[in-house]
């Protein structure tokens, strides 16, 4: 972010109101404003730790990571602690002062985050925080680092400023969400009477487009297999053996142009059998959203757009589940020529799932389809390695109507309701284990990068974002 002048800084300007409109406090306000400096720095010292969950290189920095948000906790007033897993760390922070009559209101997020390779395709160095365009740059900008920080600061202003909370308050920030959420499950359902509350939130998400604030009605659930084809005991000459032996890397091709036909559609039987329908009305009002294909074509960088026959391209990544294949791995890939057989191709592949497919379900489908398409001649192994359920909401209830009002007042503008292609696996979890509403408000944008190269965060959203969760604790 860009850095103020110093000292305090009046809130800007803003067009007249209609009577009984909600605005976000003026007290919070000029604390932001006045703090925005302060909040920038220490934003970017969080950036700067590598916490990647996944790389065992990365443990100790995963470890740091999560200290730091237990300190950052501490430090504007709650009581935090470590809560040791066989992975990484949770971090429980907690602050119960306003009493048992008051909501109280569970905060989750996670402070991991994905890798940053390929290194040489970011602009500016990954964990080297940079402002550009209004933007700022870093691995873990808005997923979910910067969307974590907003929430403990709009926890500040109101210690800070009015020396109390209007609502009780339970952070759960976990290390493993970008490793499918190992453990927080099982901390969840064994923590019930702890983690007690009357709604979950959620900021891991984006919303619609710039300058349109959105709640989340869905999220697609995943399953994430490795598929391993052998063949021969050891690479082989091509001259001297091909044509007389199985190319794996040829199987494996064959495998896996049977998981769809030529209209999009996935081919594994029974894949679409749980698939619960939406209901019309919210289908018309998704196709009422200003939703512009050529502008999502061109954040692709794609030279058209595709997918499953009959369906938008709103309701092809929202409302509809895929088999995609996302990595490919055999034989020779190296500069210049090799004639080599491989003895072995993997590829991974993942499913996004909507309600009510299980991915458990779903993974034995796919293991059938893959047994009675495999040639003989290669033995095929297929590893689960993640996954998650699917949600969808009905979006009726007080926290719900008061995101809606503090979105409105932050951003000016109405709130749209929205779908989402992404997973984030313990949001079952928390309906299951807690029975509570789980309120989805994201602010990221399309378009972030949020697993890729140049991830980056909207400034205007985290300023924007501290101020609708600020508000919104005042109108719950």
């Amino acid at each position: 972010m860009d850095s103020p002048p110093s000292g305090p800084v009046a809130p800007a300007a803003v067009p007249p109101r209609p009577p009984g409109e909600t605005v976000v406090p003026r007290d919070l306000d000029v604390f932001f404003a006045a703090n925005r400096a302060r909040i920038e720095r220490e934003l970017f010292e969080f950036l700067r730790i590598p916490s990647v969950s996944a790389r065992p290189e990365h443990s100790a920095d995963t470890a740091r990571a999560a200290e730091w948000v237990a300190g950052a906790l501490r430090t504007v007033g709650l009581q935090a602690e470590l809560v040791q897993t066989p992975g990484h760390p949770i971090v429980l922070g907690e602050w119960r002062g306003a009493g048992p009559d008051r909501p109280t209101l569970l905060i989750y997020g996670h402070y991991d985050v994905q890798p940053a390779e390929p290194l040489e395709l970011w602009t500016s160095p990954a964990f080297e925080p940079t402002v550009r365009d209004g933007k700022v740059f870093a691995r873990g900008a808005v997923d979910d680092k910067g969307q974590v920080f907003l929430h403990i600061k709009a926890l500040e202003a109101h210690l800070r400023v009015r020396g109390r909370l209007p609502v009780n308050i339970i952070m759960l920030i976990e290390g493993e969400e970008e490793v499918g959420s190992t453990h927080l499950g099982d901390f969840v359902r064994a923590n019930t009477d702890r983690l007690r509350c009357d709604a979950v939130i959620i900021s891991d998400s984006s919303m619609f487009a710039p300058g349109i604030p959105s709640i989340l009605s869905s999220l697609r659930g995943l399953t994430y297999l490795e598929i391993t084809v052998d063949g021969p005991a050891h690479d082989l000459h091509s001259g001297m053996y091909g044509g007389g032996v199985i190319n794996p890397a040829t199987a494996l091709a064959h495998m896996l142009t049977t998981l769809h036909d030529d209209a999009g559609h996935v081919a594994i039987p029974g894949f679409y059998d749980a698939v619960r329908p939406w209901s019309p009305d919210v289908l018309d009002r998704m196709r009422e959203l200003p939703f512009q294909e050529e502008v999502f074509r061109a954040e692709t960088g794609a030279p058209a757009l595709g997918g499953e026959a009959g369906y938008t391209t709103l309701e092809r990544i929202w409302t509809r589940p895929t088999c995609e294949i996302n990595g490919l791995l055999s034989g020779y890939t190296g500069e210049g020529a090799k004639t080599v057989l491989p003895a072995r191709a993997m590829a991974k592949v993942s499913c996004r799932l909507v309600p009510d497919q299980d991915p458990h379900t779903i993974e034995r489908l796919i293991e059938e389809h893959l047994a009675r398409v495999a040639r003989p001649g290669v033995r095929v192994t297929v590893k689960h390695l993640h996954g998650g359920r699917p949600w969808r909401a009905d979006l009726e209830g007080p926290i719900f109507d008061a995101a809606r009002r503090a979105l409105a007042a932050a951003f000016r503008r109405e709130t749209v309701i929205m779908g989402e292609g992404g997973s984030i696996p313990v949001v079952a979890d928390f309906v299951d284990a807690l029975a509570v509403p789980v309120l989805l408000m994201g602010f990221g944008l399309p378009g972030e990068n949020a697993h890729a190269p140049d991830e980056w965060m909207s400034v205007e959203n985290f300023e924007l974002g501290m101020r609708a969760v600020a508000t919104l604790f005042d109108l719950v």
